[in-house]
């Protein structure tokens, strides 16, 4: 996290400029009163990162600023899809939402796609010099632009690395050939696996157990919290994981950033001193859990094996590419690989 300091450091200097530039405070209606920020996630479990990182937000808030600011925080009570939330955020019934890759360029932010391709991350150090540094920067820019200042990023949270769990283990690429895959069933994720051969799959995440258990989908993908969590490693067809590690996870913690404008510059230095601890608290949570449900996992009777990565990583450049060209991010991407 090197540069996560530096990287809220420019955000929050932007906000106070911009501030400083109307009269007496862009926001002054809101100078000295409280605030309430009601802030939510999609999931359930109380032991998520998502929970730890929003926990640490609330408290961050509350304690600065002397109870001037209350968070109230939600986990899956204001809805467990993220169209939910971003639409509760743009109506004010969430302040502070958090959402994936995938939801935002549905939202017609097709740059965000870029962080969400195969293998274009190769570790967390390469994710967090990318995500905290210039390239960070500019698609907050971006977000911020495009969504008409309907969302203001507050900070890059992680969902952890993404592996194969499936029936049998993958050895090498011709493993997966003809497996009925549950992942992005369309768009450069969805092409991605189909050129391994497999045949990508939807199911809904409430019901991939009960897919796995009938053979509805032979394998699936995701980190270790998460599909542990969800007791899939106990079905015949996720008991084998093998560590492909094609996607290091990006979440986008946001703020309606027209509300955001309306509060005191004390306030928006506070919540982004919040923010900034809680993508420390998120991310770490996040390493913690991986190993600790790894372990589990082994130790419910999964089997875990590492694969050769290169071939993987040579499909997925070409894709990359043309994908970077088709949402005119072809600077970032190569910005992105000089970074690894």
């Amino acid at each position: 996290m090197k540069k996560l300091t530096g990287l809220l450091f420019m955000l929050l200097a932007g906000v106070l400029t911009l501030a400083g530039c109307s009269e007496e405070g862009n926001g002054a209606e809101g100078e000295g009163d409280s605030i309430k920020i009601v802030a939510a996630h999609n999931q359930t479990s109380p032991e998520n990162p998502y929970q730890d990182g929003l926990v640490e937000f609330k408290e961050v808030a509350e304690e600065k600023s002397e109870g001037n600011i209350e968070v109230e925080v939600h986990a899956g009570t204001l809805g467990t899809s993220e169209s939910e939330l971003v639409e509760k955020l743009k109506l004010g019934g969430a302040d502070v939402v958090l959402v994936s890759p995938g939801f935002m360029s549905k939202a017609g932010i097709d740059e965000i796609d870029l962080f969400a391709l195969p293998y274009v991350f190769d570790s967390y150090e390469h994710w967090e010099s990318v995500v905290d540094g210039e390239v960070g920067e500019q698609m907050a820019d971006i977000i911020n632009e495009k969504s008409n200042n309907d969302f203001k990023l507050l900070g890059y949270w992680s969902a952890g690395v993404r592996h194969y769990y499936g029936k049998k283990p993958l050895e090498s690429m011709e493993d997966i050939k003809g497996m009925k895959y549950r992942t992005q069933t369309s768009g450069a994720v969805a092409n991605y696996w189909k050129q391994t051969g497999a045949v990508p799959t939807s199911v809904a995440w409430g019901e991939l157990y009960q897919g796995l258990q009938q053979n509805v989908v032979d394998a699936a993908e995701n980190s270790y919290p998460y599909f542990v969590q969800q007791n899939h490693h106990k079905t015949e067809n996720g008991k084998y994981i093998t560590e492909t590690g094609h996607d290091y996870t990006t979440r986008f913690l946001l703020v309606n950033g027209k509300k955001f404008d309306t509060y005191s510059d004390e306030q928006k230095e506070i919540i982004m001193e919040a923010a900034e601890a809680s993508v420390e608290t998120e991310r770490k949570s996040v390493l913690e859990q991986e190993e600790e449900y790894k372990e589990k996992a082994i130790e419910d009777g999964a089997e875990v094996n590492e694969i050769d990565r290169e071939p993987f990583i040579e499909l997925a450049e070409p894709i990359q590419e043309k994908t970077a060209k088709e949402i005119g991010a072809e600077e970032m991407l190569q910005k992105i690989r000089e970074l690894k």
